[in-house]
């Protein structure tokens, strides 16, 4: 056995021994450094990221401009709890809120984390607001979407691997298809409907693009029954499907927004929720908070990521080079490929499971030089928004070299 495999092998040990086996890691490659689009193992290898962390680095592996406002930032002050103001947290939170076209926002850790708030925000809302009777607050959900693993959040997925064994579950949510205007129709009929929640894009679902005027539709459908729509971007928000929020492309404004992930450029856990003056009033002192959220470690790498997506134009080059890799995958003749489908850089391409094993594949992709990652039938083509025609155009032919290979 060689150094490298040696490597590879304790490496691999070390999370046996160690850690539940919470995710399915292959144990071929061991990552030890990352540079914009590129991630490099321990034994020396060199490989475009298709990954991007689930969406976390849109601007890329250690953006310098990131990484020094938290270097910087970390040198000064990291944390004060919420028990006190700092001088950096107010500033991020009105540059969000201009960015984003929004009144307040509500500052968390992880994105299941905001999840949880915007659902605490709704469900006030709709006691205060709608009256809605006290602990009768419905929110409706949809089926293949993925949100998180609380215990709350698990309690209205229909995905067993995620759900099975944590029982009991909490109440007050119903699932509906995605994509189905009629079945959210329907739904809207019960008077103690408060919200919709919703992604613009499903991600883990396999990226699922809704019809083109499913939003629109949805978010009439709410205003006209008093009903908040709150959509999750936490995967397809932040330039990942070519705007900063999804529901840009419809022209539309949800009443909530979650975001996160590339909220920090992945240098610290930070994400959000977005609303609006009329719906945040009613949280009150107490009721909510986070001992790191809106810390001014978080504000100062959030501001620094914000900058970058802006002033580096990536949501305009998601656009394009998503475009293009679409483009190459379709340009590829093969009867193995059964779906392309995408938005942006948020791109999904389905082969016959048949004849091509998702792990088989994605091994075969590893040796050619590409780290992606599968969710439940498709392949995820998910590269930092910081790509070039010509990463686009090197990943294309490693793709078809891959995909040849099982013909």
């Amino acid at each position: 056995m060689t150094r490298e495999h040696e490597l590879n092998s304790l490496f691999a040990s070390l999370y046996r021994d160690f850690s539940p086996p919470l995710y399915a890691m292959p144990d071929d490659v061991v990552i030890c450094s990352g540079k914009n689009t590129r991630l490099f193992s321990v034994d020396g290898r060199e490989f475009l990221d298709y990954s991007s962390a689930y969406s976390a680095v849109n601007q890329g592996h250690c953006h310098p401009a990131i990484f020094e406002a938290l270097q910087e930032q970390a040198s000064r002050l990291t944390c004060t709890s919420q028990a006190f103001m700092n001088n950096v947290t107010p500033q991020f939170l009105k540059k969000a809120c201009r960015a984003f076209g929004y009144d307040k926002i509500i500052m968390a850790n992880t994105g299941v984390e905001a999840v949880e708030t915007a659902l605490k925000t709704a469900r006030l809302w709709g006691q205060e607001i709608k009256k809605v009777p006290k602990n009768q607050g419905v929110i409706v959900t949809c089926q293949g979407g993925f949100h998180g693993r609380t215990i709350t959040v698990i309690s209205f997925s229909n995905d067993p691997t995620v759900k099975d064994g944590f029982g009991p579950y909490t109440p007050g949510f119903v699932s509906i298809p995605y994509n189905d205007i009629s079945a959210l129709e329907e739904v809207l009929q019960n008077e103690n409907v408060i919200a919709f929640l919703v992604e613009p894009i499903q991600g883990e679902a396999g990226i699922i693009v809704p019809d083109d005027y499913y939003l629109n539709q949805a978010f009439t459908l709410c205003q006209n029954s008093n009903v908040l729509l709150i959509t999750d971007c936490i995967q397809c928000g932040l330039g990942r499907a070519g705007k900063m929020l999804a529901a840009e492309y419809n022209g539309i404004k949800a009443d909530i927004v979650i975001i996160g992930k590339a909220l920090s450029g992945g240098m610290f856990p930070v994400s959000a929720v977005l609303t609006f003056d009329g719906i945040a009033k009613h949280l009150k002192t107490g009721m909510h908070g986070s001992t790191f959220a809106a810390s001014p470690m978080a504000a100062t790498v959030a501001s620094a990521a914000l900058d970058v997506i802006i002033n580096e134009n990536l949501c305009s080059n998601s656009v394009e080079r998503g475009q293009q890799m679409r483009d190459g995958l379709r340009a590829i003749e093969s009867s193995l490929i059964t779906r392309i489908a995408g938005k942006g850089l948020m791109n999904a391409i389905d082969l016959d499971p048949e004849r091509v094993p998702q792990l088989e594949f994605l091994a075969r992709l590893r040796a050619n030089g590409i780290l992606a990652m599968k969710t439940h039938k498709s392949i995820r083509l998910c590269p930092p928004l910081t790509c070039t025609a010509d990463e686009i155009e090197q990943g294309i032919c490693m793709i078809k070299k891959t995909i040849r290979s099982f013909e």
